[in-house]
């Protein structure tokens, strides 16, 4: 998607144009699953899908959102947010989380990142709507902060109690680059990531407010509190080690879940060294990720697992794992454009016999995070 069709949009909806125009990619993590919000490390990618929001001020009393890809269109006081359990909430949930007087706006969204499959939908609408009405009120934020207050957004409005890994990775993402981020501080790294990554959209849909999600944070937090009862400094549960874990003999399944995420974190380690050192990301390392995620955190699905175990056998492809909370959504491979493109032809002719279902699937590099559409470019969209 470009300028041109928000712009379109919004023209379509409101007679006009747009005042400020931005766009935020969607994400696929490439290792550390479930780290985030235990306070370890990531190492994601923004997608080459993105969503796109178009925004000015209107004189009307309430403020106009249109979609293009939800049937639903909200009006709605900006100036007092207040959940709806629609759509817009994401958006009021920005607006509450800015904390400064606002003016009623018109606007207008389209997006190509698909929902429902882990690919950080939501926060892509968070991330370019945080970064537009910023600029709209004539501030300008560093993506860190556009990131935070897009992540403030989902959990204390919406009420997903997700990390921040999200929101980081669609704000602060760079071409050609994987975002290592250690959650509890909030410090980054942009490591040299340029594979081609094959993203396997199972068609099983989770709604994380609907899922196991919270259950896992709580069990995490559980384990947390044990350990720091023999370890009164240990700040995170990604901080503790592996034989700290062992011998406190955590009843289950809170050791599974702190083993996991102990180890996960060393795994996202060795990931970032190996690309910053020589630009190759472990086929192991990814396959082990997926058998954690599977057999401790117990967070897969059998559609997950049947396409990690075909990757496992088709040439050229440098590993696999699942992406995203899981029970469902996408899993990635990462390797060579032309055996991505040959895997996801046989996989998906494949997997409708075994499962019966459709699977969506795209081939994509690491992308650029939130920006601002150029003058440039708005005015070649016209």
């Amino acid at each position: 998607m470009v300028p041109a069709d928000v712009r379109g949009a919004f023209r379509k909806a409101y007679g006009r144009d747009p005042q400020i125009v931005a766009s935020a990619p969607g994400r696929v993590n490439l290792i550390g699953e479930h780290t985030d919000y235990n306070g370890g490390q990531v190492l994601p990618i923004g997608i080459d899908r993105r969503t796109w929001i178009a925004l000015g001020r209107t004189q009307g009393v309430a403020s106009r959102a249109v979609s293009a890809t939800e049937a639903e269109a909200g009006a709605f006081d900006i100036t007092r947010p207040a959940r709806t359990g629609k759509w817009w909430d994401y958006l009021l949930g920005v607006a509450a989380e800015l904390k400064r007087p606002l003016p009623q706006l018109d606007i207008a969204v389209t997006s190509d990142v698909p929902t429902g499959a882990g690919l950080s939908s939501s926060a892509a609408l968070e991330v370019a709507f945080a970064l537009a009405l910023t600029k709209l009120v004539d501030e300008d934020g560093p993506a860190a902060e556009i990131a935070l207050t897009a992540w403030r957004a989902e959990t204390t409005f919406v009420g997903v109690q997700c990390g921040i890994m999200d929101q980081f990775a669609s704000a602060l993402a760079v071409e050609a680059c994987a975002l290592r981020l250690w959650c509890d501080t909030q410090r980054t790294e942009q490591v040299p990531f340029d594979e081609f990554v094959l993203i396997f959209d199972t068609g099983v849909t989770r709604a994380l407010r609907g899922s196991e999600f919270n259950a896992r944070q709580h069990e995490c937090r559980e384990a947390l509190q044990l350990l720091q009862r023999r370890n009164p400094a240990l700040r995170t549960l990604s901080g503790a080690t592996r034989d700290e874990v062992l011998s406190a003999h955590l009843p289950l399944p809170l050791d599974r879940r702190a083993l996991h995420v102990v180890e996960e974190n060393l795994r996202v380690s060795e990931a970032a060294e190996h690309l910053a050192r020589d630009r190759i990301l472990p086929a192991h390392l990814l396959y082990e990720s997926h058998s954690s995620l599977r057999d401790l955190y117990e967070c897969s699905s059998p559609e997950l697992d049947w396409f990690v175990e075909r990757a496992m056998r088709e040439p050229g492809v440098n590993g696999a794992r699942l992406t995203g909370a899981g029970w469902g959504g996408c899993a990635i491979a990462v390797g060579a454009e032309g055996a991505l493109k040959t895997m996801a032809a046989r996989a998906s002719a494949e997997y409708r016999t075994a499962f019966g279902k459709t699977a969506r699937t795209w081939i994509s590099r690491a992308s650029a995070g939130a920006s601002l559409a150029t003058p440039a470019e708005l005015e070649s969209s016209t």
